[in-house]
């Protein structure tokens, strides 16, 4: 619970920056922003290799010490050669992302990649160890850290300069370098970042494993394939987006793409419940592995999972004339007709995670790589046919089918392997439901469209829902600790 409501905490204060964002950005700057903050996960997957999954899986079965210092040296040689080719490809990257005219934002995200890449092991130490309050500090003051420079960026310095033209913030500041400044304050942060985690990550002893290293590279590779193909699945299409867009200037495709990332950031909550849901599960699915009832609690576990986001999912949905507020460009609310169909991609997204565990567990990580590479594939195919016609449309539903595809593939593979007793008969209900309740109060506003109306209608359809679950479930619930007592 600790590692997960940091986990929220930290990208639902990110997530706030979106206002201002959408204010002080252009449609197409905003949209350049996200597709290179597209590009850093595929980054990302590469630096890391991995590690942070295999070290948890090695930690309960070989010596900690050992597995702590391979994986970190691993990590530090592999970086810094990654780091100076990233650099060298900056040119040729930039031509690739068309962002030719900043190309230097490209040596910005090899800064922010690598760093980010050094606190993997140090991050997954204080899981293991049990230290989820310096985690949660750690996280959570990374992401103020970011909010600070970016106002200090974006807000301070312009005024500054517009009130003293002399300032002293104008040896550096250029107002054409907006993207590169939220750049520059991801970059600090990450810095900062490191630096809180000194000791994690200097605490291990100079020794390195080399028949260790190379089963973890056994076990890790399949978690690369998987991790990259989730890449595509996840941020891929705002890459695409900006090359095929059925629009005539390469500003107009950014802008198009800057609409759909604003648009997708409104799927927040359902995001958030998934983070949430990875970093506080995978070390408690590891550690509950040993146990007799062990599949019992995956399938409580998922029960309660799919209950959480349908909630979500309705609460974003039928509200989406008060989120839109997020938003502060009224001309990025043209594509508010993705956010439903990406809330439901994501809840696909949330149990095809819930449901992996059973090829992590059975040590089939290239099963895992396959089904991801059938959600890559998909997601590749819909949007080279789609993009041209549809626009982010296309992205949209593209996201959907690939999840809901990998989501129903590893559920019947993993039920061969590693059986579970999922309800998923009732699971499958609670969702249908969801998607009727949405129609219905979708219909409702379409012959009487009025704010008040909709959100009290909203309300009403959403309490029913829940009170419908409450009684489903009834039992479930008075076995939960602490509020179970209560019921």
């Amino acid at each position: 619970m600790y590692y997960g409501l940091s986990s929220i905490a930290a990208r639902f204060i990110n997530y706030l920056l979106t206002p201002y964002l959408t204010f002080k950005f252009t449609e197409a700057q905003y949209g350049e922003m996200s597709i290179v903050y597209a590009f850093i996960p595929f980054m990302n997957i590469i630096f890391t290799y991995g590690m942070e999954t295999s070290f948890f899986r090695f930690s309960s079965k070989a010596d900690k010490n050992i597995i702590y210092s391979t994986t970190s040296l691993s990590l530090i040689f592999s970086t810094i050669i990654l780091s100076v080719l990233l650099i060298a490809l900056q040119h040729p990257l930039a031509t690739l992302l068309q962002i030719t005219v900043h190309p230097e934002y490209l040596t910005l995200s090899a800064a922010i990649i690598a760093l980010d890449a050094l606190s993997t092991i140090p991050f997954a130490k204080l899981r293991q160890d049990g230290r989820p309050m310096k985690f949660a500090a750690i996280k959570v003051g990374g992401i103020l850290i970011n909010i600070i420079s970016i106002y200090f960026f974006l807000s301070l310095c312009p005024n500054w300069l517009k009130e003293n033209p002399d300032h002293w913030c104008g040896k550096f500041f250029k107002a054409d370098w907006a993207v590169g400044y939220a750049l520059l304050a991801n970059l600090i942060q990450n810095a900062l970042t490191l630096l809180f985690l000194s000791k994690e990550f200097v605490g291990f002893k100079w020794k390195f494993d080399a028949a260790l290293w190379k089963e973890i590279i056994v076990y890790s590779w399949p978690l690369i394939i998987a991790g990259f193909a989730g890449m595509i699945n996840e941020t891929f299409d705002r890459i695409m987006l900006g090359w095929w867009a059925p629009v005539s200037t390469v500003e107009a495709a950014k802008a198009e793409v800057g609409i759909y990332s604003a648009c997708y950031k409104l799927s927040i909550l359902i995001t958030l419940a998934v983070q949430a849901f990875r970093m506080g599960a995978e070390p408690f699915f590891f550690k509950q592995s040993t146990e007799q009832n062990a599949p019992r609690v995956y399938a409580r576990v998922m029960k309660f999972f799919v209950i959480t986001i349908c909630i979500m999912f309705l609460m974003v949905a039928m509200y989406l004339d008060v989120w839109k507020q997020f938003i502060r460009n009224p001309k990025m609310w043209v594509g508010l007709g993705v956010v439903p169909i990406l809330l439901l991609a994501n809840m696909f997204l949330g149990i095809y995670y819930n449901l992996s565990i059973w090829y992590k567990l059975s040590n089939k990580t290239r099963a895992g790589a396959t089904i991801t590479v059938i959600g890559a594939a998909i997601t590749l195919i819909i949007n080279f046919l789609f993009i041209p016609h549809f626009s982010y449309m296309a992205c949209a539903w593209a996201t959907f089918a690939c999840y809901g595809t990998m989501m129903v593939v590893s559920f019947i593979w993993g039920q061969k392997h590693y059986r579970i007793p999922y309800a998923w008969k009732k699971l499958v209900a609670y969702m249908v439901i969801v998607v009727l309740l949405f129609f219905i109060h979708k219909t409702a506003v379409h012959f009487y469209n009025h704010l008040v109306f909709s959100l009290v209608f909203a309300t009403v359809l959403l309490s029913i829902f829940m009170w419908f679950i409450f009684q489903v479930e009834k039992k479930e619930f008075k076995k939960l600790p602490v509020v179970g007592k209560f019921l």
